[in-house]
Formats: C-alpha cells, structure tokens, sequence
C-alpha cells in the first residue's frame, strides 16, 4: 500500500502541490527552519504551482507588449543546515563535561545522599548540554537519524559509566555474590542443581546460563574474575539493548523522532538498578529480543483490518508488518525455540513474564498465536520440573500464603520503609518517575487513539505483568520487575504524548496548539526526568560503595573459618559475604520483621548466642556497609547499629577476633549452660 515517502497523489485543480521532501527523507516530521523555504521564495530547483489558464495564455502569446519588469533574483535556499555544526559541537561539549567532572568526585566520603552531592557542576551541565543536543539533532531525525543515536549512547555514558570508571571496588555488594558463584563454577567444574546450599544458592546451580557465560568469558578474557568488568555491565547490557528498542518501537512507528525520544526516556526512567552483572540484565535483553521479533513476524493472515488502510493510522504510526503464514510462523517458533529455552537458562522469574506477555498478546487478532505460547510453557514447565524442580517446589508451597497480598507482594524490600535522607529522596524520586511516564503515557492513549489502535500489541505486552502483584513479592523484589518490564510501552507512549504529530496531519488549530505546547513540554519533561534519575539511581550510593579495605576484612574472615561453621551478619548486602558459600552456612539475622529486630536489640549477644546450634563454631561479622545497609533500609532503627555492635563487643559470650574502622569480626563463645537451638 502506499507509503509517505512514496510519489505524491495527483494534486486537483487549484491546488498548490507539497514541497518535495529532503532526498532519503523517512519520516514525516516536518523540516527544520533552515529546509523550508518562505512563501514565494521557492527555491528555482523545485516545481512551481501549477500555472493558471489566464497566465498561461498571456505566456505564450507572442504578440509584443509593453515591457514588463523583470523580477530580483531570490537568493537560493542551501540543502545543508545552517547550524548543521551543533550537534557534534554540543556532543563533544557534553561529554567533554563529563570527562572533567570525574576526577572532582570525591566518592569516598559519600554520606547521607549517597553520590548526588558528590557530582560536581559540570556533571550536572553535562546532562544539560546533553538534552539540548539530543533536541536539535531531534529536528533532523529523519534524514540524519544518525545523531541521535550517538546522543542515546552519549547519554547511557554519561548516566551509568561514573561508577564504573570512579569505583576501585564492585558497585552493589549483592553483586559481589555472583561473582563468588562463578568461582564456584570455575572451582567445582561442575553443577550442583540438587545440593543443599546455604541461603538456597543451589537455585543459581538450578538456573545456571548467566553464570556458565561469564565462567567461559573469565577463561576467555585470561582474567581472575568477573569484578574486573562486573561495573562495567550497565554500559554493555545497555548498548545491546539500544538495538532492540529500536526494532520495537519502529514496528509500530515510521517517526524517527518518536523512536529516539521512546529511547531517550527509556534511558531515563530505567532506574531500577536491574542492568548490573545478574541474570536479570541478560534475561531482559533476550526477553524484549523475542517480543521484537515475534511482533514483526508473527502476524496474522487478514487480521489487520482496517490498520491496512493508511487513512485509519496516526500519521505517525507505521503499517502493520506483513502477515505470514501458519508453516512460516511454526518456523519461527522454532527459530525463537533456543532463546526461550536461554531465558529459561537464565533466570526463574523472566520466563513467567514472557508466558504472560504472550498471553496477553493473544488477546489480538493480529497476535493470537497459541502454539508459540503452548511452546514457551511447555519449555518453562520442562525446566521448572527439571534443573529448577527443588526451588520450583519451594516456591509452590508458599503460594498459599502470598496469592492475593497486593499490599505485601508490592512491597520494596524487605520492609519498605526506607530511612535516612538519602534512600528516602530516591525512594520518592523512583515514584514520581514512574508515575510521570506513566501518567505522559496515559494522556497518549487518550489523545492519539489511532496510534494506540495501531500500537495496542505493545500497550498489551506493557501492562501484562502488572497482575504478578497477586501472585508473589519476589522477595520484595516484584515492584521493581513489574515497572522494569513494563517500561519499554510505557516510555513509547509518553514519547508519544511528547512529540506532535508529523507534517501531513490535518493542521486545524487544535493541533497547531498541541505542537506548540509539545515544543515546551518536550525539553521541561526530559529535564525533568533527568532530575528524577539521579536521586533515584544515586541516592543511595553511600551503601552501593564498597571500600576494598572493608572487602579484604570480610575474605579474610571467612577463609579462617572452619567448613561447615556459621557465619551471622545483619544482612547478605555486604561485599564478600558469599564467599565460600559452598561451605559456610550463613544466617542474616537481622532480614526479619523490624518488630522482632527491636526486641533483639534488648540483649543481642543472648538473643544470637541461643539460636546458634550447639557445637556449630560461629563467627559473627559487621560491617560499615550492613550499618548503612539496615538503617537506610529500615530494618534497625536510628543508632540500632552501634547498639548491636557495642553490646556484642562487650558480652562474654563473643570474642572480638579482628576490629577496624570498616568492620568488626566476633566468634561465639558459649557458656556450658548456654541452651543452643537452630535459627
């Protein structure tokens, strides 16, 4: 069918035909100002308006007349820009920013903000510089759709990339415990899916794909561990994903700018910290791989409809892909087989995210696609009963108790209740991020219907995981997953609600009105989500840093101990804490409700020592980063900490074995008569 950059219709009588577009030109988004040229001042390369009868016949009269006067030549219109210089000016002004911002953090003395009020001026100016940028090279997204991509990857530097040039240590301490299993893999040289593990880390044996690849990428790269590039993986995650988003998004729209604006606020809003080294990350990338492919390739026959017909589409919406038939898409389902089976691989909880997702697509016409979502559960259901049946199992048995929790399964964290100026700054940040994309979403499916007719599908596929609240909390982690999967529609549709619709559209005086408000609306809101980010993403760095000397404290803690003893700390969010969990059994004690914390605190060295089963040697260890770790997560109270540490320290039932400004290390030493009892 025809397509906007195809020949124009004959123009009827008395018309003034369309100015043709630059060479190459993709989408309908009106030309900057430097492009069009003002009226009567075309330029002479380009067709006049159709010559009216009365003219044509005084113009080829030959019968001399009097003279007439001989127009000025006009000066001719240039087809470059004149400010074509600014985007790589402005791009190498921001990054240049950046880079000089760097070496004025002073990460180490990081407190209650965490890295926000450690970032300088110029890194904040940088962002600025960046967005300002990004806006012009918007205006040429069509003919030079080459900008703004290099401003998104520009843009995922400079969000994400401080932390792993800056940290002389592994950003996340919880990341530090995927590292410890790919050792374990490297050490073990083998799986132990059924192993009875301390703190169920046989379910990393169970679902073992993300860590088998970086065991083969350590031997690979010649390097001691994953740490050396582990803060690297929100860049490369990142730039894998960049290429995805766009075949999502160009599925359902022909306006580059809309594509690159989605992708702008995608960056932006994913702040949820679920892109560093885990099986999440690569789990995600897979997950949006197969919804890209099976949105442009699994169309049904004579589905479309009325979507077939250009006139019934938003000027930006592209057309529907071509159908295909059923022996082509049994094809792809078995081309999409090993993906499906590599999420499986990966991670317990992606899977289930797919199968709803792709339920929720057979809602459809266009997508009603059965025997893909009859594979993509059999496959779930194979490993489930297979490599993951011990934690599956588990996981079954405490349905009972979660199924229909709204309030409990969307919970964040442990408590959810966030203290300390930092962590409830980003806490709050994180909301009111995810309420503006949404709402900015909300008002585009309101007022670009025949946008969202076209782009129901991905509308479907982002609010399909929403009803998981129900199910289970993922241990406080089911609020942070339901936002990370919805997000790629959620951030299309905002885009949407941001950039006006293509040169083409009827230009009544509405939509004349809403041009004129997106052209202020588009900048204030990406600024503004600029803003949102970095509290939500940095707030809380002060418990995301690790100092190496705090790291070495808690190795050389746990190499001492004996096989089979017992290691107890607050929490597990703590560098190192992992480390040998194949032999060390290990009790966070303090990852409880904070009612029963409280009453701990009235005599912990007694409240510890009689859970401790008798005859288990026991070492206890706490350090500067559970301190943060628990009052910012709530689960002791203000000084609650100290408290713990003090009384410890002062009971005869622990000896202080090693102290230092980063962390104290404690064995028990039980009385005879201590009654000893398992946790």
């Amino acid at each position: 069918m025809p397509q906007h950059h195809q020949e124009p219709a004959p123009v009827s009588e008395g018309s003034v035909p369309a100015q043709p577009g630059a060479p190459g030109r993709e989408d309908d988004s009106p030309a900057p100002p430097a492009l069009t040229a003002a009226p009567g001042h075309e330029d002479d390369s380009r067709p006049g308006p159709p010559a009216q009868p009365g003219a044509l016949a005084q113009e080829d009269d030959s019968r001399p007349g009097p003279p007439q006067p001989q127009p000025q030549p006009q000066p001719r219109r240039t087809a470059v820009p004149a400010l074509a210089w600014l985007p790589p000016a402005l791009l190498v002004l921001g990054l240049g920013l950046w880079g000089l911002s760097l070496p004025l953090v002073d990460f180490r003395t990081m407190d209650d903000y965490g890295l926000l009020d450690r970032l300088p001026v110029p890194f904040y100016a940088s962002l600025a510089v960046l967005t300002a940028g990004f806006l012009v090279a918007l205006r040429r997204a069509g003919t030079s759709p080459g900008w703004p991509l290099v401003y998104c990857v520009g843009l995922l530097v400079a969000l994400k990339a401080a932390p792993a040039v800056l940290y002389d240590s592994v950003r996340y301490p919880w990341a530090s415990k995927h590292d410890a299993v790919v050792n374990t893999i490297l050490g073990a040289g083998e799986l132990r899916p059924h192993a009875a593990l301390s703190g169920n880390m046989s379910a990393y044996d169970q679902w073992p794909g993300f860590f088998t690849l970086n065991a083969a990428l350590v031997r690979a790269f010649g390097v001691e561990s994953t740490a050396v590039y582990l803060n690297w993986a929100p860049i490369v995650l990142g730039l894998i994903l960049l290429p995805v988003l766009v075949l999502l998004y160009r599925t359902f729209t022909e306006d580059w700018r809309l594509v690159w604006t989605a992708v702008w606020i995608f960056q932006l809003a994913n702040w949820v910290g679920q892109d560093y080294l885990a099986p999440q990350g690569l789990a995600y990338v897979l997950h949006l791989t197969v919804l890209a492919v099976v949105l442009r390739h699994f169309v049904r026959p004579g589905s479309a409809g009325r979507l077939r017909d250009r006139a019934a589409l938003d000027p930006a919406a592209a057309a529907v892909p071509p159908s295909t038939t059923t022996r082509q898409r049994a094809a792809g389902v078995l081309i999409l087989s090993p993906l499906i089976l590599g999420i499986n691989a990966v991670h317990q909880l992606t899977p289930v995210m797919l199968c709803v997702v792709l339920a929720a697509l057979c809602l459809t016409r266009r997508y009603r696609n059965l025997g893909l979502l009859a594979v993509t559960g059999l496959i779930m259901l194979a490993w489930n009963l297979t490599m993951g049946r011990p934690l599956f199992l588990e996981t079954l048995g405490t349905l009972k108790d979660s199924l229909g929790r709204l309030t409990q399964n969307s919970r964040a964290g442990y408590t959810g209740q966030l203290t300390g100026p930092g962590p409830e700054l980003a806490g709050r940040a994180g909301i009111a991020m995810a309420l503006a994309v949404v709402l900015f979403a909300g008002v585009a499916v309101l007022l670009r219907r025949r946008l969202t007719r076209g782009a129901l599908p991905l509308l479907l596929a982002s609010a399909a995981p929403v009803p998981l609240f129900a199910v289970n909390d993922y241990g406080g982690e089911m609020l942070f997953r339901v936002y990370l999967f919805g997000l790629p529609g959620a951030a299309f549709f905002a885009a949407a609600a941001l950039v006006p619709a293509a040169a083409g559209a009827r230009r009544s005086r509405a939509a004349v009105t809403r041009r004129r408000v997106t052209a202020v609306a588009l900048p204030a809101v990406l600024l503004a989500l600029t803003a949102g980010f970095l509290p939500a993403y940095y707030g809380k760095d002060a418990m995301y840093y690790t100092p190496p000397a705090e790291s070495a404290l808690v190795t050389r803690a746990i190499d001492r101990m004996p096989a089979d003893g017992l290691l107890l700390a607050t929490s597990g969010s703590f560098p190192e804490a992992l480390h040998r969990y194949d032999e060390v059994e290990h009790w966070w004690f303090c990852e409880q409700d904070p009612a029963e914390n409280e009453k701990m605190l009235a005599d912990p060295a007694r409240y510890l020592s009689d859970r401790i089963p008798r005859g288990v040697p026991a070492r206890v260890v706490l350090t500067r980063t559970q301190d943060i770790y628990t009052a910012g997560e709530g689960l002791l109270p203000a000084g609650g900490f100290t408290v713990l540490r003090d009384k410890l320290k002062a009971s005869p039932l622990f000896r202080t074995v090693e102290e230092h400004p980063y962390g104290i290390v404690l064995d028990h030493t039980p009385s005879t008569t201590t009654p000893g009892g398992a946790s």
